[in-house]
């Protein structure tokens, strides 16, 4: 009768069929679980100590799983879990099985300087999260870990307190090598702690002699399309190191302390039209302003804006005559305390033609220049320029063919070129106030302050760099950035909001320095006329160098003797004379230029997908392939680079200048930008500080366990996944007992499940949807809503959603909702009953998605439940059998109204018994005739009933279903109403349907089996209970 009902109304409710059916529904509104609660972890306690002849009957969850796990038994537990489900075979595995898509994430290389920190763990477990993921979709993954190996750190850390004294380039190589080995094997075994799924036997370094050849192929490509020079300009020097740096070898303190000064460049020349209405002021000086007075002595121009306007001004306090920027002059009125008096304003035009004494200099003159770097934030609006020592004044220099005189040697000291007054004096330091006494002698120091700013330091001495002229090797960025911006735009950014810093990055960025004076990295392939110090670089030295470098390694460029890298035939292909005319460069490449190279020599093994086995992991740089363009190789991209922010302007923006050098394209699909691992008050981690977090202290705890417990690999995970990594990531004791209070919790869960599957077997005995409850086919729906948006959520890179989407489910749709309902049939209905059976196949499915949806970011606690889980061989382990499985056969329009109907009910009905229980309550539900009672009497067809669906869900003693509530209710009776809103179709069928509860103190008996109020008297069982203590007959 109720299909036939329905059906006239509605074909899709129509589809749902009789009350064996099973179907659908969408989220049900959360006030449904109002004052109702569920503690699985507790269960035995629903089921109150009966009488000894009952308790045996009743079906308790079994399960050897443990709820709670710590200290050395975890620790244990997650080695075993390793070695029992093959961790370490696994991407072997997922290798060598087919699949028809691969998913690549190229990792960027940890430097091998020290210890693993907790920013490798922040950084290795989000990509392996990602990896595990991808594979359990059935994709194959492409991960292979990488070590940057080479640079100046290494070397130092290497030799001590020795440094390089007496040490030739091979014995500092040959120490660096040790040194980075040593870091290498205690990161790699700390990754593979953490589960970090890779072949660890397959790995890539930076100092891999195949390795270096293909970077030394991209040198080749970058070189022959002139994007590799060599060129005498200025470059950031770092005194401390002796070598050359990049931007990205930069970080900048922003406190930082200058004696900045103000310095007067009287005009020997005043410009034409200045000198027109400016005759009778006397003396005029262009006032300048700078934080580095010890560039001064190297002064070749003072610069202008040409757009601005500036003005002659009076002092009020003396006879000085300045030249400043109009919209200067009331701070430079407040910094010198006294009136400035404007005599006449001019446009920046009209400064050329204008001529100045040198302030430290006598004798030397130098001119007025536009020039479009000058601003007006700070200063006077007029820059003094010393082309040797700034890149905006190198560029003025460039422009109107200035002198570039370097005053400053290697060591940061002033050079003979500085005068005898200042040969040898450090510039940073008394260097500095040499200069500020040379000026106040020739009365030009105006002003003297201190000045707190950021200035760039070098990133491994953390001491402060300067900007000299030094001959060095360049690639030319200028005409690569706006090809790298446009395939930027193609580039998914994660988050969005680092897209900007990227393409500012790219801006500033108009050369790139790629030489060091150091000994320990890949040599620049170059060697140097003796006499004229021409260079001999091309194809034909490049090529015979990458394939010695394959062969041997880049010792080789110190071992072998000119002859064997520089022979005969190479010299004639390149035209020139004898081998005795030319000695080796001994110049080693930018390590930005080592790893920015990663994509040649680790993403290209995808040629050798479908090989049987690859001869080395970099095996498509043999060396017939050292004789092709890198172009001509396989196209393959990565899907992603997942890195810390730091590498903006570091390896996302090396990788992809080299990619679009040589190949026109971006190396990556994707870039995901995490944030830094930061103490739990969001202080920088610094061992004077003492906040240090060490990921081995994390896992195996500390001495003193009550202070650091051991938290195992797992907590770390979940500290990962949870937090908001696209920010600064804290970590502490408040994070990490939340954490392992999180997946305690989940235990709990997951034991409650395993424990009432115990002698299930989902293969024989699960009952098919269309047999089941309508609660039971509800919370298919559910679950397959859930594994819909954790997949969403782990394919966005948003493991903190994945995080709240489970514990959402689990609070809301499990503990609060569902395990609270189906608890008595689960353990109080004959084993073999369909009815329990159903809901013991809905809770199979459960465990089987949760277990599979938590397993990337709790791999050793998926696996652990896996082996207690029933359904699947006992070799089978959770990451070899495949993602989180759901049907669409679950979802079905029109089961969610009866069921949320009959939630709005058992809300409305909770709502009037406030911390009382339900059980001692009989209901009567009056629903006008109408769609919506059709509706609650396809859960209960006859009109009143102790175990109908529907008093299953009210979890009441008894429910009566009617049109209208009864006029003889007793005085006691408590009376809630309320509405419910079906709609189906998308909104074509809307019924608003009120409805009336009536909940009266039930006059029947506790039963002493299930503690239901179902039973004639207190001491006999329940209709329920008594056939199953009596059993079959």
């Amino acid at each position: 009768m109720l299909l036939c009902l329905i059906s006239a109304v509605s074909p899709s409710v129509a589809r749902w069929g009789t009350r064996g059916r099973r179907g659908a529904a969408l989220p049900f509104n959360s006030i449904r679980c109002q004052n109702v609660t569920s503690t699985e972890g507790t269960a035995q306690s629903t089921v109150a100590p009966a009488a000894g002849q009952y308790r045996s009957s009743v079906l308790l969850p079994r399960t050897e799983f443990a709820m709670k796990i710590s200290g050395q038994q975890l620790l244990d537990r997650e080695i075993e879990i390793q070695r029992k489900c093959g961790f370490s075979e696994l991407y072997s595995w997922q290798r060598a099985r087919k699949a028809k898509k691969v998913f690549c994430l190229h990792d960027g290389p940890p430097y091998a300087n020290g210890d693993p920190h907790v920013g490798h763990a922040l950084n290795k477990i989000l990509k392996d999260i990602r990896n595990r993921f991808e594979m359990l979709r059935g994709r194959q993954v492409h991960y292979i870990p990488g070590w940057d190996c080479h640079g100046l750190p290494i070397e130092l850390k290497a030799l001590g307190e020795l440094g390089t004294s007496g040490l030739g380039p091979l014995q500092i190589r040959e120490k660096a090598r040790k040194f980075a080995e040593g870091a290498i094997s205690r990161q790699r075994a700390a990754f593979q702690r953490w589960g970090v799924m890779a072949d660890w036997d397959k790995c890539y370094y930076t100092f891999d002699g195949t390795y270096e050849a293909a970077q030394l192929k991209v040198f080749q490509e970058m070189h022959g399309k002139g994007l590799i020079y060599q060129d005498y300009k200025p470059v950031f020097w770092s005194p401390s190191s002796r070598t050359a740096l990049a931007e990205a070898e930069l970080e900048y303190n922003p406190h930082h302390v200058s004696k900045a000064i103000y310095a007067t460049f009287p005009l020997a020349t005043l410009p034409p039209k200045l000198a027109l209405g400016t005759a009778d002021l006397g003396d005029i000086s262009v006032l300048v302003w700078t934080t580095q007075p010890w560039t001064i002595p190297a002064n070749q121009a003072v610069c202008f804006m040409p757009n601005a306007q500036y003005s002659v001004v009076r002092r009020a306090d003396n006879s000085q005559v300045f030249l400043v920027a109009t919209e200067r002059i009331a701070s430079l009125s407040t910094l010198l305390g006294t009136e400035l008096e404007s005599v006449g304003t001019f446009t920046g035009l009209d400064l050329e033609g204008g001529i100045c004494h040198h302030p430290t200099i006598p004798g030397k003159k130098v001119p007025l220049l536009p020039a479009n770097h000058v601003t007006m934030g700070k200063g006077t609006g007029l820059v003094h320029t010393a082309p040797a020592h700034g890149m905006d004044d190198y560029s003025v220099a460039s422009q109107f063919k200035l002198p570039v005189e370097c005053i400053v040697n290697e060591e940061g000291k002033f050079t003979e070129l500085a005068g005898a007054e200042l040969h040898n004096l450090s510039v940073m330091e008394e260097g500095t106030d040499a200069v500020i006494s040379m000026l106040k002698a020739s009365g030009t120091l105006v002003s003297e302050e201190k000045c707190v700013h950021s200035y760039p330091y070098d990133w491994r001495s953390k001491q402060a760099v300067v900007i000299r002229p030094s001959k060095q090797w360049f690639i030319d960025t200028a005409n690569l950035k706006d090809k790298a911006k446009d395939v930027l735009q193609k580039v998914r950014v994660v988050p969005e909001s680092a897209r900007g810093s990227l393409l500012a990055m790219l801006d500033r960025r108009t050369y790139w320095c790629i030489s060091r004076q150091r000994s320990w990295g890949v040599p620049i392939p170059v060697f140097y006329h003796k006499e004229t110090g021409e260079p001999l670089i091309n194809t034909h030295t490049i090529s015979h160098i990458s394939k010695l470098f394959s062969e041997k390694g880049s010792d080789c460029w110190w071992e072998l003797p000119m002859d064997s890298l520089l022979p005969p035939e190479v010299l004639k292909k390149s035209k020139e004379g004898d081998v005795t005319d030319y000695e080796r460069g001994q110049d080693v490449l930018d390590i930005w230029f080592d790893s920015g190279a990663s994509w040649a020599a680790v993403l290209q093994e995808e040629v050798e997908v479908d090989s049987e086995e690859p001869k080395s992991r970099l095996s498509w740089f043999t060396p017939p392939l050292l004789q092709t363009k890198l172009a001509q190789e396989s196209d393959s991209t990565a899907d992603v680079y997942v890195e810390g922010k730091d590498q903006i302007g570091g390896w996302f923006q090396s990788s992809l200048l080299t990619s679009v050098a040589v190949r026109n394209k971006a190396p990556y699909k994707s870039l995901v930008v995490h944030g830094f691992a930061v103490s739990e008050k969001g202080e920088k981690m610094s061992k004077s500080l003492g906040n240090v977090v060490d990921p081995d202290t994390v896992i195996n705890g500390a001495d003193d366990p009550s202070l650091s417990p051991a938290y195992g690999a797992d907590v770390l995970r979940w500290w990962v996944a949870e937090s908001n990594v696209f920010s600064e990531v804290q970590i502490g004791p408040t994070v990490l007992n939340s954490a392992r209070d999180s997946i305690n919790k989940l235990r709990n869960t997951l034991k409650f499940l395993l424990g009432n599957l115990q002698g299930f077997d989902p293969r024989t005995q699960a009952v098919d949807p269309k047999e089941m409850h309508y609660i039971d086919q509800y919370l298919l729906h559910q679950l397959r809503e859930y594994s819909m948006k954790v997949t969403d959520a782990y394919s966005e890179f948003d493991n903190g959603r994945a995080i709240r989407v489970l514990q959402a489910f689990i609070t809301r749709d499990l503990s609060s909702f569902y395990f609270s309902i189906i608890k008595d049939r689960l353990y109080c209905d004959p084993e073999d009953s369909l009815a329990r059976r159903s809901c013991q196949t809905v809770l199979e499915e459960v465990l089987d998605a949760l277990t599979r949806s938590i397993a990337p970011i709790l791999p050793h606690l998926a696996e652990e439940v896996y082996l207690y889980a029933p359904g699947h061989d006992a070799e089978e382990t959770v990451f070899r059998s495949g993602w989180v499985k759901s049907s669409s056969v679950w979802r079905r329009p029109g089961l969610e109204e009866a069921v949320e109907g009959a939630c709005a009910i058992r809300d409305s009905f909770l709502s009037s018994i406030p911390g009382r229980n339900a059980a001692e309550y009989d209901l009567t539900i009056a629903i006008e005739p109408g769609l919506f009672f059709e509706l609650m009497e396809s859960l209960q067809e006859e009109p009143t009933s102790t175990c109908s669906q529907l008093t299953e869900m009210m979890m009441s003693s008894r429910t009566t279903l009617a049109s209208a509530l009864p006029r003889d209710l007793p005085a006691d009776a408590l009376i809630s109403k309320g509405s419910f809103l079906i709609n189906l179709e998308g909104g074509v069928i809307r019924e608003d349907s009120a409805y009336s509860v009536a909940a009266v103190p039930t006059s029947m008996a506790r039963c002493p089996r299930c503690r239901r109020h179902t039973a004639e008297s207190a001491d006999c069982l329940c209709p329920r209970c008594q056939t199953v203590v009596e059993g079959p007959h």
